[in-house]
Protein backbone atom coordinates (compact mmCIF):
# COMPACT_ATOMS: atom_id res chain seq x y z
CA UNK A 1 0.00 0.00 0.00
CA UNK A 2 2.03 3.37 -0.88
CA UNK A 3 2.57 5.88 1.75
CA UNK A 4 -0.43 8.22 0.72
CA UNK A 5 -2.74 5.21 1.38
CA UNK A 6 -1.81 4.57 4.68
CA UNK A 7 -2.19 8.23 5.33
CA UNK A 8 -5.66 8.36 4.01
CA UNK A 9 -6.28 5.41 5.99
CA UNK A 10 -4.91 6.61 9.20
CA UNK A 11 -6.86 10.13 8.70
CA UNK A 12 -10.48 8.18 8.13
CA UNK A 13 -9.79 5.96 11.12
CA UNK A 14 -9.05 8.88 13.27
CA UNK A 15 -11.61 10.78 12.03
CA UNK A 16 -14.38 8.05 12.99
CA UNK A 17 -12.92 7.32 16.15
CA UNK A 18 -13.62 11.01 16.75
CA UNK A 19 -16.93 10.94 15.79
CA UNK A 20 -17.53 7.90 17.33
CA UNK A 21 -16.20 9.58 20.64
CA UNK A 22 -18.25 12.66 20.32
CA UNK A 23 -21.50 10.81 19.65
CA UNK A 24 -20.90 8.84 22.87
CA UNK A 25 -20.35 12.50 24.69
CA UNK A 26 -23.14 13.38 23.24
CA UNK A 27 -25.55 10.57 23.89
CA UNK A 28 -24.45 10.56 27.56
CA UNK A 29 -24.83 13.92 27.72
CA UNK A 30 -28.26 14.23 26.40
CA UNK A 31 -29.15 11.40 29.12
CA UNK A 32 -28.21 13.40 31.73
CA UNK A 33 -30.08 16.25 30.29
CA UNK A 34 -33.35 14.22 30.18
CA UNK A 35 -33.17 12.91 33.80
CA UNK A 36 -32.16 16.53 35.31
CA UNK A 37 -35.16 17.32 33.45
CA UNK A 38 -37.44 14.82 34.72
CA UNK A 39 -39.08 13.86 38.15
CA UNK A 40 -37.47 11.34 39.92
CA UNK A 41 -38.10 8.64 42.05
CA UNK A 42 -39.25 9.96 45.68
CA UNK A 43 -38.33 8.66 48.70
CA UNK A 44 -38.87 8.92 52.63
CA UNK A 45 -36.22 11.06 54.61
CA UNK A 46 -33.74 8.40 57.17
CA UNK A 47 -30.72 8.58 58.72
CA UNK A 48 -28.69 11.92 59.25
CA UNK A 49 -30.80 14.04 57.34
CA UNK A 50 -31.88 17.54 59.24
CA UNK A 51 -29.80 15.90 61.91
CA UNK A 52 -26.93 19.31 63.20
CA UNK A 53 -23.88 18.44 62.07
CA UNK A 54 -21.18 19.53 64.54
CA UNK A 55 -18.39 21.18 63.52
CA UNK A 56 -16.55 19.99 66.32
CA UNK A 57 -16.75 16.24 66.02
CA UNK A 58 -15.57 16.25 62.42
CA UNK A 59 -12.98 18.18 63.58
CA UNK A 60 -10.76 19.22 60.10
CA UNK A 61 -12.04 16.54 58.00
CA UNK A 62 -14.82 18.49 56.82
CA UNK A 63 -17.20 22.04 57.08
CA UNK A 64 -19.97 21.92 58.16
CA UNK A 65 -21.96 23.09 55.40
CA UNK A 66 -21.04 23.83 51.65
CA UNK A 67 -23.52 25.89 49.20
CA UNK A 68 -26.40 25.17 51.73
CA UNK A 69 -26.27 21.30 51.44
CA UNK A 70 -25.38 20.10 55.28
CA UNK A 71 -23.18 17.04 55.44
CA UNK A 72 -24.43 14.15 57.37
CA UNK A 73 -22.44 13.89 60.80
CA UNK A 74 -22.74 10.50 61.45
CA UNK A 75 -19.92 8.24 62.69
CA UNK A 76 -20.52 5.62 59.04
CA UNK A 77 -20.47 8.75 57.19
CA UNK A 78 -16.91 10.72 58.98
CA UNK A 79 -15.55 6.72 57.97
CA UNK A 80 -16.24 6.95 54.58
CA UNK A 81 -14.78 10.41 54.19
CA UNK A 82 -11.37 9.22 56.08
CA UNK A 83 -11.70 6.18 53.99
CA UNK A 84 -12.06 7.65 50.91
CA UNK A 85 -9.48 10.66 51.39
CA UNK A 86 -6.90 8.11 52.72
CA UNK A 87 -6.88 5.57 48.92
CA UNK A 88 -8.12 8.50 46.49
CA UNK A 89 -5.74 11.41 44.73
CA UNK A 90 -6.56 14.62 45.76
CA UNK A 91 -8.58 15.52 42.41
CA UNK A 92 -10.45 12.40 42.95
CA UNK A 93 -11.58 12.82 46.15
CA UNK A 94 -12.53 16.15 45.73
CA UNK A 95 -14.58 15.12 42.54
CA UNK A 96 -16.66 12.58 45.22
CA UNK A 97 -17.44 15.43 47.34
CA UNK A 98 -18.22 17.19 45.02
CA UNK A 99 -20.95 14.92 43.34
CA UNK A 100 -22.35 14.23 46.48
CA UNK A 101 -22.97 18.41 46.31
CA UNK A 102 -24.45 19.07 42.98
CA UNK A 103 -26.46 15.86 43.17
CA UNK A 104 -28.03 17.21 46.54
CA UNK A 105 -28.33 20.50 45.59
CA UNK A 106 -30.44 19.69 42.12
CA UNK A 107 -32.73 17.47 44.76
CA UNK A 108 -33.06 19.72 47.05
CA UNK A 109 -34.00 22.51 44.64
CA UNK A 110 -37.08 19.54 43.15
CA UNK A 111 -37.81 19.54 46.56
CA UNK A 112 -36.68 15.71 46.56
CA UNK A 113 -36.81 13.75 49.69
CA UNK A 114 -33.88 11.14 50.40
CA UNK A 115 -31.94 9.26 52.65
CA UNK A 116 -29.05 12.11 53.12
CA UNK A 117 -26.52 9.64 54.86
CA UNK A 118 -27.18 7.17 52.18
CA UNK A 119 -26.85 9.57 49.17
CA UNK A 120 -23.72 10.94 50.72
CA UNK A 121 -21.92 7.70 51.54
CA UNK A 122 -22.10 6.29 48.40
CA UNK A 123 -21.41 9.55 46.72
CA UNK A 124 -18.13 9.39 48.82
CA UNK A 125 -17.27 5.82 47.72
CA UNK A 126 -18.72 5.76 44.09
CA UNK A 127 -14.90 5.76 42.48
CA UNK A 128 -13.48 3.17 44.39
CA UNK A 129 -13.17 1.25 41.17
CA UNK A 130 -10.43 3.57 40.00
CA UNK A 131 -8.56 2.91 43.03
CA UNK A 132 -6.08 0.00 42.02
CA UNK A 133 -5.82 -1.77 44.80
CA UNK A 134 -9.51 -2.59 44.94
CA UNK A 135 -9.16 -3.38 40.72
CA UNK A 136 -9.98 -6.87 39.56
CA UNK A 137 -8.61 -8.16 36.72
CA UNK A 138 -11.76 -7.94 34.27
CA UNK A 139 -14.48 -6.40 36.12
CA UNK A 140 -16.42 -2.85 34.81
CA UNK A 141 -14.68 -0.32 37.25
CA UNK A 142 -18.18 0.51 38.68
CA UNK A 143 -18.61 -3.36 39.76
CA UNK A 144 -14.96 -3.17 41.38
CA UNK A 145 -16.25 -0.02 43.25
CA UNK A 146 -19.49 -1.12 44.33
CA UNK A 147 -17.80 -4.41 45.36
CA UNK A 148 -15.23 -2.37 47.74
CA UNK A 149 -17.66 -0.54 49.05
CA UNK A 150 -19.82 -3.25 50.15
CA UNK A 151 -16.88 -5.12 52.16
CA UNK A 152 -16.27 -1.94 53.52
CA UNK A 153 -19.72 -1.25 54.55
CA UNK A 154 -20.41 -4.57 55.65
CA UNK A 155 -17.16 -4.92 58.02
CA UNK A 156 -18.88 -1.54 59.75
CA UNK A 157 -21.84 -3.25 60.12
CA UNK A 158 -23.99 -0.96 57.70
CA UNK A 159 -27.72 -3.00 57.69
CA UNK A 160 -27.74 -5.45 54.25
CA UNK A 161 -30.78 -3.50 52.58
CA UNK A 162 -28.87 -0.08 53.23
CA UNK A 163 -25.79 -1.70 51.42
CA UNK A 164 -27.83 -2.46 48.56
CA UNK A 165 -28.79 0.57 47.73
CA UNK A 166 -24.93 2.00 47.58
CA UNK A 167 -24.02 -1.03 46.21
CA UNK A 168 -26.61 0.31 43.45
CA UNK A 169 -25.86 3.55 43.26
CA UNK A 170 -22.08 3.34 42.64
CA UNK A 171 -22.49 -0.07 39.93
CA UNK A 172 -25.40 2.27 38.27
CA UNK A 173 -23.35 5.95 38.60
CA UNK A 174 -22.41 6.01 34.85
CA UNK A 175 -25.64 4.79 33.54
CA UNK A 176 -28.12 8.09 34.26
CA UNK A 177 -30.33 6.43 31.95
CA UNK A 178 -31.35 3.79 34.07
CA UNK A 179 -29.89 5.27 37.73
CA UNK A 180 -32.57 8.12 37.48
CA UNK A 181 -35.62 5.35 37.24
CA UNK A 182 -34.36 4.33 40.36
CA UNK A 183 -34.88 5.38 43.70
CA UNK A 184 -33.21 9.30 44.26
CA UNK A 185 -29.89 7.90 46.53
CA UNK A 186 -29.32 6.18 43.30
CA UNK A 187 -29.88 8.67 40.86
CA UNK A 188 -28.10 11.67 42.95
CA UNK A 189 -24.84 9.90 42.63
CA UNK A 190 -25.58 9.41 38.97
CA UNK A 191 -26.37 13.10 38.24
CA UNK A 192 -24.23 14.85 40.69
CA UNK A 193 -20.58 12.63 39.46
CA UNK A 194 -21.89 12.92 35.33
CA UNK A 195 -22.54 16.73 36.05
CA UNK A 196 -19.09 17.09 37.21
CA UNK A 197 -17.43 14.81 34.41
CA UNK A 198 -19.28 16.66 31.67
CA UNK A 199 -21.16 19.84 33.22
CA UNK A 200 -24.63 19.00 31.91
CA UNK A 201 -26.83 20.74 34.22
CA UNK A 202 -24.28 23.39 35.15
CA UNK A 203 -26.26 26.04 34.50
CA UNK A 204 -29.01 25.01 37.59
CA UNK A 205 -26.27 25.28 39.92
CA UNK A 206 -26.77 28.89 41.39
CA UNK A 207 -23.16 30.69 40.96
CA UNK A 208 -22.59 31.71 44.16
CA UNK A 209 -23.03 28.22 44.86
CA UNK A 210 -21.16 26.86 42.18
CA UNK A 211 -17.76 29.35 43.60
CA UNK A 212 -18.43 28.02 47.07
CA UNK A 213 -18.00 24.22 45.47
CA UNK A 214 -15.29 25.02 44.20
CA UNK A 215 -13.69 26.69 46.58
CA UNK A 216 -14.21 24.24 49.18
CA UNK A 217 -13.27 21.19 47.06
CA UNK A 218 -11.04 22.57 43.49
CA UNK A 219 -11.25 20.93 40.63
CA UNK A 220 -6.99 20.34 41.35
CA UNK A 221 -6.58 19.04 37.60
CA UNK A 222 -9.60 16.65 37.58
CA UNK A 223 -9.55 15.92 33.57
CA UNK A 224 -6.32 15.06 32.93
CA UNK A 225 -6.55 13.34 36.54
CA UNK A 226 -9.80 11.12 35.21
CA UNK A 227 -8.18 10.91 31.64
CA UNK A 228 -5.05 9.14 33.43
CA UNK A 229 -7.66 6.53 35.42
CA UNK A 230 -9.24 5.65 31.97
CA UNK A 231 -6.27 5.20 29.89
CA UNK A 232 -4.60 2.83 32.64
CA UNK A 233 -8.27 1.14 32.77
CA UNK A 234 -7.52 0.12 29.09
CA UNK A 235 -3.96 -0.23 29.31
CA UNK A 236 -4.23 -2.63 32.51
CA UNK A 237 -7.40 -4.39 32.22
CA UNK A 238 -9.16 -4.06 28.74
CA UNK A 239 -11.60 -6.01 28.63
CA UNK A 240 -12.62 -4.46 31.57
CA UNK A 241 -14.24 -1.55 29.09
CA UNK A 242 -15.64 -4.22 26.73
CA UNK A 243 -18.76 -2.38 25.37
CA UNK A 244 -18.00 0.55 27.61
CA UNK A 245 -17.49 3.94 26.89
CA UNK A 246 -14.39 4.25 27.99
CA UNK A 247 -12.97 1.49 24.90
CA UNK A 248 -13.37 4.66 22.93
CA UNK A 249 -10.87 6.71 24.68
CA UNK A 250 -8.52 3.39 24.52
CA UNK A 251 -9.01 3.38 20.85
CA UNK A 252 -8.42 6.88 20.29
CA UNK A 253 -5.32 6.84 22.27
CA UNK A 254 -3.37 3.43 22.30
CA UNK A 255 -2.15 2.26 18.90
CA UNK A 256 -2.65 -1.37 20.46
CA UNK A 257 -5.32 -1.31 21.71
CA UNK A 258 -7.08 -4.81 20.51
CA UNK A 259 -10.74 -4.65 22.57
CA UNK A 260 -13.29 -5.60 19.92
CA UNK A 261 -16.20 -2.87 19.35
CA UNK A 262 -19.58 -3.38 19.10
CA UNK A 263 -19.57 -4.27 15.70
CA UNK A 264 -16.80 -6.92 15.55
CA UNK A 265 -18.60 -8.84 18.60
CA UNK A 266 -22.14 -8.61 16.64
CA UNK A 267 -20.05 -9.93 13.34
CA UNK A 268 -18.19 -12.46 14.89
CA UNK A 269 -21.03 -14.25 16.41
CA UNK A 270 -21.33 -18.28 15.81
CA UNK A 271 -24.24 -18.49 13.46
CA UNK A 272 -25.01 -19.40 9.83
CA UNK A 273 -26.56 -16.54 8.23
Amino acid sequence: MSERANEAKNITRRTMLERGAGVAAVGAASALAAALSSPPAVASVSGAQGRDASSNSRGATLPTVVAGVRFPDSELARAAVVFARKVSSGALFNHVMRTYLYGSLLFDRRGVRYDRELAFIAAVLHDLGLVKAYQTPNEHFEVDGADAARNFLRGRRMPAERVEVVWDAIALHTNVGVASRKRPEIGIVSVGSGLDFTGTGLQQIPADALAEILAVFPRAGFKQDALDNILSLCRTKPMSVLMHPFAEVGRRHLSDFQVPTVEDLLLAAPFEE
